[in-house]
């Protein structure tokens, strides 16, 4: 896992103040890769490093360059390439030769043999991009998931690249420029995100799945990896059997690592069950005892109030697990304002405001993991993929033409002034949602209801889950931490995106083929429980906290957020505590001091990143 970076111009050769740039550039991402730092540049492009090191840490530095065929190849790469051995092998079979045993090398070398085409063999979480002198040209990708995020910017005629946002706006072609859908972005949709886009008007995502090149013919991004509809045909016990074997297979190829290996362990469903095979693949490897890590707050049990979200708390659970699996477990417990204080570490994590304190917690969760481990496995995806949300099977949210994580948008749109947000609100949201499920893949023999969970499974896995990786992904890099997800293996999320409702529902519950395909393997206890989502503070004192962060902005008038918001509305949802919102901002957990969190975090966004309003 690291941070990479670098940019290629036709128009100019790489000149030393091209190389200040990008070493600016490449600073900005020492907290993804605190090991190393390098570069490499040829007349038209540069690459820039950071480095966590993870496997083969004296043979895996980059950027990486190979000589063949009388042509230079260079990887800027950040990930984890988990089929790394069987490309070893097969690309060895053919001649090649390799100096160390890291995937950095396997990747490069597999791009040398295949080409573009190489990317389809991968099995893993990545972003990367390759310099080939023999084309002039740079090929990049992203994993089918969207694991790990790629960035780029075509401003001022050339085109460069980042892990994340910040690396490219230290380059001067890239404004700091928000127009009227940046906006949009932040009120209507966030903290998620339109797929491709960001607030910034020139700065892009690379799209999950997608690839690209960069030559003297311009920019070319396409496709390599899709989620296809197919029609299911395995029996319930081949299903089931099948999806217990791609799981357990995904979560045993993440644990290779040179480096301390961990996982998270919430006591729900997902989490236990990469526990469980990580804590069994550990003893038979002689690896030793697998360390587990939870989370809470300071007096959490003391205000703890269930909801239809968050129906019970997790530490009866997680203790379960702890002892079933006889993992070396270890409880953060979080002090309510240093989360809240860690809202501007958050902003500056993902260049955006994002989840409020289920984001600035889990960073603050991520730097104390950091102290003893580099490597943590993770549950996201299972929800998005197995059903797992009320708008699942809750048949009001599941019938509704809009997101069902999201909603109140004119009551949303009432906080901006009239005269920055000047599209209609409503239609706004409505076209990204019914783009989304137009695009649905679908074989056409589906029931009615088959169909709509199919939509409903598509809009989660291209924007609730993104917002949830990207989550993820910042505030543990901002560490130094590396997360790996196995739920998001791409052969788990094709094969269970046409599974038919009456078996991934299975005996009407959510998740209800994901729990039996480990009943009578994990406590029935952990099976049998309900969905909770990653913990929120319950405690006033965080409340206080952000009330009173965004006191202060209205006691300044010429605060940054005043460009976009009424003041008289922000006073209003402060005086109401938010009385005027009928479902969360965003989720399951964003309600009214999770909604204050969220504006003060796009004050500092703004003021911070000197944002223009355009």
């Amino acid at each position: 896992m690291c941070g990479i970076t670098g940019f290629m111009n036709f128009g100019k050769r790489v000149s030393e103040d091209d190389l200040k740039i990008l070493r600016a550039m490449g600073e900005t991402l020492n907290r993804r890769g605190p090991d190393a730092k390098d570069e490499y540049h040829s007349d038209f492009a540069a690459l820039c490093h950071r480095r966590l090191s993870v496997v083969d840490i004296e043979g895996g530095a980059q950027p990486m360059v190979k000589t063949m065929r009388g042509g230079v190849f260079a990887i800027c790469y950040n990930g984890e390439i988990y089929n790394t051995e069987e490309l070893r092998r097969e690309l060895a079979a053919m001649g090649y030769e390799f100096d160390g045993h890291s995937d950095t090398e396997v990747l490069l070398t597999s791009y040398i043999q295949w080409g573009e085409e190489c990317v389809k063999k991968l099995n893993g979480i990545f972003a990367f991009t390759i310099y080939d002198s023999e084309k002039e040209q740079f090929f990049f990708a992203r994993d089918g998931g969207g694991v790990k995020p790629y960035f780029y910017s075509t401003a001022g005629g050339g085109f460069m690249f980042a892990s994340e946002i910040k690396a490219l706006l230290e380059h001067p072609a890239v404004s700091r420029d928000a127009d009227k859908f940046g906006v949009a972005e932040l009120f209507l949709i966030g903290p998620g995100k339109t797929p491709g886009r960001t607030a910034f008007r020139d700065v892009l995502e690379l799209k999950p799945g997608f690839c690209g090149t960069f030559s003297r013919e311009g920019l070319n991004i396409y496709p390599y990896f899709a989620i296809r509809a197919q029609e299911h045909t395995d029996s319930l016990n081949d299903t089931i059997y099948t999806l217990r074997a791609l799981i357990c297979d995904s979560i045993k190829r993440q644990l290779v690592s040179d480096v301390p290996l961990c996982t998270f362990l919430s006591g729900g469903l997902d989490s236990s069950i990469i526990s469980y095979v990580a804590a069994k693949e550990f003893g038979e490897s002689g690896r030793g005892k697998l360390t587990t890590y939870s989370v809470d707050y300071e007096d959490n049990d003391k205000y703890f109030k269930k909801s239809f979200y968050q129906p019970n708390s997790d530490g009866y659970y997680i203790n379960l697990m702890r002892e079933f699996i006889g993992s070396d477990h270890k409880n953060v417990v979080l002090n309510n304002d240093d989360v809240g204080d860690a809202l501007l570490d958050s902003v500056l994590a993902r260049d955006l405001p994002g989840m409020a304190d289920v984001e600035s917690s889990l960073l603050l969760f991520c730097r104390e993991v950091k102290k003893t481990h580099t490597v943590v496995l993770s549950g996201e995806c299972a929800d998005e993929i197995f059903g797992g949300y009320p708008w699942f099977t809750n048949k009001e949210m599941l019938s509704k033409a809009d997101f069902p994580w999201s909603g109140n948008t004119k009551i949303k749109a009432g906080l901006v002034r009239d005269d920055i947000l000047t599209l209609d609100p409503e239609e706004y949201v409505y076209e990204r949602y019914k783009q989304t499920i137009d695009e649905a893949p679908k074989t056409g023999l589906e029931t009615p209801g088959d169909a709509r969970i199919k939509e409903i499974t598509m809009l989660n896995y291209k924007w609730f889950m993104q917002t949830l990786l990207s989550r993820k992904d910042h505030s543990s890099m901002y560490s130094g931490l590396e997360v790996r997800v196995p739920f998001c293996d791409t052969r788990i999320l094709q094969y269970a995106y046409n599974i038919p409702w009456e078996m991934k529902g299975l005996a009407g519950r959510e998740k209800g083929l994901l729990r039996k395909a480990f009943e009578g393997i994990l406590p029935d206890e952990i099976v049998s429980r309900k969905k909770s989502p990653y913990p929120k503070s319950h405690n006033p004192v965080y409340t206080k906290n952000v009330e009173n962060k965004v006191l202060n902005i209205l006691s300044d008038r010429e605060s940054p957020i005043f460009e976009i918001v009424k003041y008289n509305k922000l006073k209003e949802l402060i005086d109401t505590k938010a009385a005027m919102f009928t479902k969360p901002w965003y989720g399951q957990l964003m309600n009214y001091p999770q909604i204050l969190a969220y504006m003060y975090m796009i004050n500092e966004w703004l003021k911070i990143y000197a944002v223009n309003i355009v």
